[in-house]
């Protein structure tokens, strides 16, 4: 049950937004589901409630606002924008811990290409002040710098592939890692498995398994064995290109101690370079609408875990001296969700979301 002054809270957070010169949408609450399945895969299905149309096939409720209101933009065009909004999102919770199945969010977007690092700064330096009156604690990250890290390793397309595909998973990403960079001893089953390969088709070994079970086929299985046979032969990941891979994920410091540091490693892995170009480029913007850099938590991982289709520049606004809240507001850039909605054509986009219900009376 969403409160009364939840709703109050969230109708002057909105006309906040409008009067900074966005233009409200709405969405639909019911959202076809191919769309997010496409996106995130069937992880969605555990944080979303799924449903049924016999007409119209598979439906969510609205999980959050950020994939429609993109999806809007792309069709009308793409031309420069600012929307608000304001709504119930719906999540489902695997356990009962008291954390609210449905829950309203109030958002605003800026898609425009003009001067990202601006258009960033802006979107912080907006919900940051929406959020005065209860102090919040601002905490900032750069995933494009991780990004760019994975896209300039000297290995196979195979395997920067399979690393930016778990970017927002960090377990996994760890233990690949460690297998690509050598420094994992490859599991008993999969040394033998390949072994096998090197003597019989990956055909042969999948007839002599006995009847499939699950629902790969055989060609989808055939096609991985051969990629696992393949893997074997690519080089380690060098140690200096780890090394830079394990210094971004705990990298944590203030904004203007980071900059330096991240140049050192972009001698190692000069893909970094234009990254760190974009990271300066946001710190002299947030530094022009007040907020130093020098005070501003930073960390290039920060984020991972909760905001899987951000790709670039990500911050949250929490509530002071309670971390067993969620952030009371969080937001970052998307530019990668816009070109894979806009069917290859990409706006740069960034934006950010405030919780209403968290809110509570000012401190």
């Amino acid at each position: 049950m969403i409160e009364t002054a939840d709703r109050r809270r969230a109708a002057e957070l909105l006309g906040r937004f409008e009067a900074a010169g966005a233009q409200p949408v709405e969405t639909a609450i019911l959202q076809p589901a191919g769309t997010l399945l496409d996106l995130y895969g069937e992880d969605i299905r555990a944080r979303a409630f799924v449903t049924t149309d016999p007409l119209a096939g598979e439906a969510m409720l609205r999980p959050d606002f950020t994939v429609p209101v993109v999806q809007a933009h792309m069709a009308n065009g793409a031309a420069p924008a600012r929307y608000c909004y304001a709504g119930e999102v719906f999540r489902r919770q695997e356990t009962d811990e008291g954390r609210p199945r449905e829950y309203l969010q109030v958002g605003f977007e800026i898609f425009d290409g003009g001067d990202p690092a601006a258009a960033d700064a802006e979107v912080f330096d907006l919900l940051r002040a929406a959020l005065a009156e209860w102090s919040p604690v601002a905490a900032t990250g750069d995933l494009g710098l991780l990004i760019a890290a994975v896209e300039g390793l000297t290995t196979s397309e195979r395997r920067r592939t399979a690393l930016r595909r778990h970017i927002w998973r960090p377990v996994r990403f760890r233990r690949l890692m460690e297998r690509f960079a050598g420094r994992a001893e490859v599991r008993a089953e999969r040394a033998a498995l390949i072994a096998q390969l090197d003597d019989a088709a990956a055909e042969t070994l999948i007839a002599g398994a006995g009847p499939l079970v699950g629902l790969r086929g055989e060609g989808e299985i055939a096609a991985r064995l051969t990629a696992l046979r393949e893997d074997r032969e690519v080089p380690p990941i060098s140690a200096a290109e780890a090394e830079v891979i394990d210094t971004l994920l705990s990298l944590d410091t203030m904004l203007a101690d980071a900059l330096a540091p991240i140049r050192d490693l972009a001698a190692d892995l000069p893909a970094l370079g234009p990254a760190a170009d974009r990271l300066e480029a946001r710190a002299e913007a947030l530094s022009r609408r007040g907020h130093d850099p020098a005070t501003l938590p930073f960390a290039p991982a920060h984020g991972r875990t909760a905001m899987e289709y951000y790709d670039g520049f990500v911050f949250t606004l929490s509530a002071p001296g309670r971390p067993d809240l969620p952030a009371l507001a969080t937001g970052g850039r998307y530019d990668a969700l816009t070109a894979a909605l806009g069917g290859g054509r990409a706006v740069p986009a960034v934006g950010g979301v405030i919780r209403p219900g968290l809110l509570g009376e000012p401190g």
